[in-house]
């Protein structure tokens, strides 16, 4: 393959040389095919395992607090005393500790994502891996002190949102790695690992925590211990993964944000409209994580009479395993059959599940609780793949519509398009990623205010039928379908 110099003379296309060390990489060229046979394919794959390496213990830490509240009582802490029996002071301070990092996190996935082009992708992932310790090795210092006040604690958790924020940062890196045909897999990959972290914590928090108190006693110590345990785990692993981003991960001299999308992007009507979905998939998959734990104790106290449920953490594990997996799932369906219809069945049926869990309730049936709750979690999976997959299509299609009414050149229209495209799914996943903090809170406040949970459930069954119709008013009526939506400023990006 050739390619045309300043001179109008052919030269030859470049090719890479692969490197073990990391590095900054001046020349990156991924969308052409000898750059990327000879070397970039390899480099970007390098890239892609140690990012979401660091990103699983970002999520890891950031959900982290959602385990740890459980036992906080048990372990003398008087603010989560009577978690167990429902006690609604409890529960209301549970809902806050974890839900403050879901905030903080969500609000620094619009800086983190700036970060990259600022520092370069191995710099800011060596920066963003250590930032962890601060979270991990304070909990674990102030859970042994047992006078520490609540506030410290929510400052505690306030810093664990460092791991929320990780994402955005790790996404934007990896996008950046990749050529055009082949960013879907490899940031579905980033995003599924990343997920993974908030599985992998709430099942090996509870087995450390109990493993602590078999080990000490089963105290306010023996708690203390276990709690330090399921804290402690993660170190080592940070610490690998901030020496291995270092030694192996590259920058990328070329990765520049471009400010001119993310503007249009910002004034783009549809960033909005699908940051409002966003919350309903995402937020909702983060937030049900969270709380998970909490809302299986303070519903059904007496499970932890039954140990082998207790070492699994309730099970509450489960939801967030089966909502990463089934991601990807909900991201290859929208290919078959369009992102909006597989948005609106999710939805549909997310609304279905809450009345469920509340049938639950009233029956005191912890199995149908459960089934219903890994429904919703799958439902939140699939809502999350199919929306991450409407986002290009909408920014394509109307990027195409613009186009033909301005007799412009598709393909340069189409490739700002894509611009506007990465730009708002920054935008989209921090929302998203609020939407969790918002979940939680209006559990929390319905259980302050009523006396139970119940409202706060009613009112997310109604939310998930309004974005059903929101997406399908904006994105499936024949006359607004994807394909017709109205076309908005492409040009001179």
């Amino acid at each position: 393959m050739t390619a045309i110099a300043a001179t109008g003379q052919e030269t030859e296309s470049p090719s890479f040389e692969y490197q073990k060390k990391g590095r900054w990489l001046t020349q990156w060229e991924p969308d052409n095919p000898k750059f990327w046979e000879s070397g970039g394919e390899k480099t970007a794959k390098k890239n892609l395992w140690f990012s979401v390496f660091a990103e699983n213990l970002g999520f890891s830490v950031w959900v982290l607090w959602g385990s740890i509240v459980t036992a906080m009582g048990a372990a003398g802490f008087t603010f989560l005393e009577g978690l167990g029996k429902g006690n609604p002071t409890a529960v209301a301070n549970a809902l806050l500790l974890t839900s403050v990092p879901t905030l903080v996190g969500a609000t620094l996935r619009i800086p983190y994502t700036f970060a990259v082009p600022r520092f370069g992708g191995r710099a800011f992932t060596v920066f963003s891996a250590l930032m962890l310790l601060a979270p991990t090795l304070g909990l674990a210092f102030f859970v042994n002190q047992p006078g520490t006040p609540m506030w410290v604690f929510v400052l505690l958790a306030a810093m664990a949102g460092v791991g929320g924020g990780n994402f955005s940062s790790s996404m934007a890196n990896i996008s950046f790695f990749f050529p055009e045909g082949k960013k879907g897999a490899a940031l579905g990959i980033n995003a599924a690992g990343g997920n993974l972290g908030v599985a992998q914590t709430q099942l090996a928090a509870p087995l450390l925590i109990t493993l602590g108190t078999h080990l000490l006693a089963k105290d306010a110590a023996g708690y203390r211990f276990g709690i330090t345990l399921a804290v402690l785990v993660w170190v080592p692993f940070i610490l690998v993964a901030a020496f291995g981003a270092l030694r192996y991960m590259d920058s990328i001299v070329s990765a520049k944000a471009d400010g001119k999308s993310y503007k249009l992007a910002l004034t783009n009507p549809h960033t909005w409209i699908m940051s409002f979905l966003y919350i309903g998939t995402f937020g909702s998959f983060i937030g049900f994580s969270f709380a998970f734990p909490t809302l299986i104790k303070a519903n059904f106290p007496h499970l932890t009479q039954i140990s082998w449920i207790t070492m699994v953490g309730n099970l509450a594990f489960l939801g967030a395993f089966v909502g990463s997996f089934s991601r990807p799932v909900g991201g290859w369906i929208a290919d078959k059959v369009g992102g909006a219809r597989i948005t609106v069945f999710v939805f549909t049926g997310m609304s279905v599940a809450v009345c469920l869990i509340m049938a639950a309730l009233s029956m005191k049936s912890f199995p149908l609780y459960l089934t219903a709750f890994l429904l919703l979690f799958v439902l939140t999976g699939i809502g999350n793949g199919s929306t991450y997959r409407m986002i290009p299509s909408i920014f394509g299609a109307t990027a195409k519509k613009y186009a033909s009414e301005h007799g412009l050149d598709i393909l340069e229209t189409q490739a700002t398009a894509r611009r506007q495209a990465g730009a708002a799914i920054g935008v989209i996943g921090a929302v998203g990623a609020f939407g969790g903090f918002v979940l939680q809170q209006a559990l929390r406040l319905s259980n302050i205010n009523f006396g139970s949970m119940a409202p706060a459930f009613w009112g997310y069954a109604v939310a998930f039928i309004v974005m059903a119709a929101v997406t399908w008013w904006c994105y499936l009526r024949s006359s607004f379908a994807i394909e017709k939506v109205p076309s908005l400023a492409y040009a001179n990006v």
